[in-house]
């Protein structure tokens, strides 16, 4: 818990720097490629969250990563982690650097939970349904789930549309044994 309190507080940090530097656009770009990255490699995730490697070890392995990657600001929050211990927070603070970000700029975060990955077609489509309905940009986020067989789930902010196969058999089993 205390983790993502702090990961909110050098994000707020991180996001009103760059908007001084009026960077803060690059600066998301960086923190969505930080966090699919560090998401993406395991590897990565456990240098990260390991107790025994040195602070120093794991900032040349970001160095190396994310150096010819990422602006001075990003590069600057690393080393700032690094200093104060919290490297393992990395991914943490740039997924709440991006969802400020969004917010910031009215941008609402759709996420859509499928049987297997959207293509690109069925990811515009989503989009324009989400401006459609909402009046907002959007973002998509898909995560798949193989246990809703089929159809999708999507979610923006409050509002929550079931669409899986797996909720419409949830439906004809209660219905089922409401008649028996």
């Amino acid at each position: 818990m205390s983790g993502s309190r702090a990961a909110v507080r050098y994000a707020k940090a991180a996001l009103s720097f760059s908007l001084e530097q009026n960077k803060e656009v690059q600066v998301n770009d960086d923190m969505v490629f930080i966090a699919n990255t560090i998401q993406e490699s395991t590897d990565l995730q456990l240098v990260l969250s390991s107790p025994v490697l040195k602070s120093e070890l794991k900032k040349s392995a970001l160095k190396e990563v994310f150096s010819k990657k990422i602006g001075n600001i990003s590069s600057g929050l690393i080393d700032l982690l690094v200093d104060n211990k919290r490297l393992s927070i990395l991914s943490d603070v740039a997924k709440k650097y991006t969802e400020l970000f969004d917010k910031l700029k009215g941008i609402e975060v759709a996420k859509v939970t499928s049987a297997i990955p959207l293509t690109e077609a069925l990811n515009s489509q989503v989009l324009a349904k989400v401006k459609e309905i909402t009046g907002k940009e959007a973002t998509i986020e898909n995560i798949v789930n193989p246990d809703i067989i089929g159809g999708f789930i999507l979610r923006i902010g409050d509002v929550q549309y079931d669409a899986s196969v797996a909720n419409k058999l949830q439906g004809l089993k209660r219905q089922f044994e409401s008649e028996s």
